[in-house]
C-alpha cells in the first residue's frame, strides 16, 4: 500500500506557490475586462438599444451555452487560421480573453438583474427633476445594483480562478500546469495535486472571507 509522501508534499509546496502569481493574475485581469464588458452588455439589455439588444443577446447566449474548454481553443487554435494577426496570440492572452468573454457573458445577466431589481419609482423621481438616463445610471441606479451584484460577481470571480487551471491545455505553466508537470516527473501524482488542490481551497477561502467583508460594509449603510 502506497504510503502518503508528507515530504514531498512540503518540498513541492514552494515550488507550486511561486506559480500562483500567474494564476491569480490572468484571474484578476480578466474579472476587470470581464467587469467592463458585462456592466456594457448590461446596460445595452436594460435600454433595450436598438440593433445593439439582439447582438448582446446572441453574444450571452453563444458564451453560457459553449464550455469554456471550447472557447480557450477556439481562440488558441482556431482563430489563428482566419485572422493572421492572431497567430503570435500565447496561452496567457488567450486564456485571460476566453475568461473574460465567457465570464462577462454571466456577469450580464447578474448585473442586469440587479439593475432591473432596483424599484422603477427611483428613476422616475430621477428623470423628473432633470437628470439624463446616463445621470441617472451612474448616480441613482449603478450604485445600488453593485451593491445586490457584488455577492454573485465574487463568486463569479472564485470561479474564474479556478478556470484558469484549463491554461494547462494551452501549454501555460500556471499552478495547475507546474502541477502537472511535477506530478509526471516524479510519479507521485496523488501528493502533487493534493498539493494544488490545498492551495486552491486556501485562496477560495481567503476571498470568501474578503467577500463577507465586503457584503457587511456595502450593507451597512442599508441597516437600522
Amino acid at each position: 500500500m502506497h504510503a502518503l509522501n508528507v515530504d514531498y508534499m512540503l518540498s513541492l509546496t514552494p515550488i507550486l506557490l511561486s506559480y500562483l502569481p500567474l494564476t491569480l493574475g490572468m484571474a484578476s485581469l480578466g474579472m476587470v475586462l470581464a467587469l467592463v464588458l458585462a456592466s456594457l452588455l448590461a446596460v445595452i439589455r436594460v435600454s433595450r438599444v436598438v440593433i445593439l439588444d439582439p447582438l448582446a443577446r446572441l453574444f450571452i447566449s453563444f458564451f453560457r451555452g459553449t464550455p469554456l474548454l471550447v472557447q480557450l481553443f477556439l481562440f488558441y487554435y482556431g482563430l489563428p487560421q482566419f485572422l493572421s494577426f492572431l497567430v503570435s496570440i500565447n496561452g496567457v492572452t488567450a486564456t485571460i480573453m476566453g475568461l473574460t468573454l465567457h465570464f462577462s457573458a454571466y456577469m450580464a445577466e447578474s448585473i442586469r438583474a440587479a439593475i432591473v431589481g432596483i424599484d422603477r419609482s427611483q428613476s422616475e423621481a430621477a428623470l423628473s427633476i432633470g437628470m439624463t438616463h446616463a445621470q441617472m445610471m451612474r448616480r441613482i441606479i449603478l450604485p445600488q445594483a453593485t451593491r445586490v451584484a457584488t455577492p454573485t460577481l465574487m463568486n463569479y470571480f472564485i470561479d474564474m480562478i479556478k478556470a484558469t487551471s484549463l491554461a494547462f491545455t494551452l501549454g501555460v505553466t500556471e499552478l495547475m500546469g507546474a502541477t502537472q508537470k511535477e506530478a509526471a516527473s516524479s510519479f507521485l501524482y496523488f501528493e502533487a495535486f493534493l498539493v494544488a488542490a490545498i492551495i486552491y481551497w486556501i485562496v477560495v477561502e481567503l476571498l470568501s472571507q474578503l467577500q463577507k467583508w465586503l457584503e457587511k460594509r456595502l450593507n451597512r449603510a442599508y441597516q437600522r
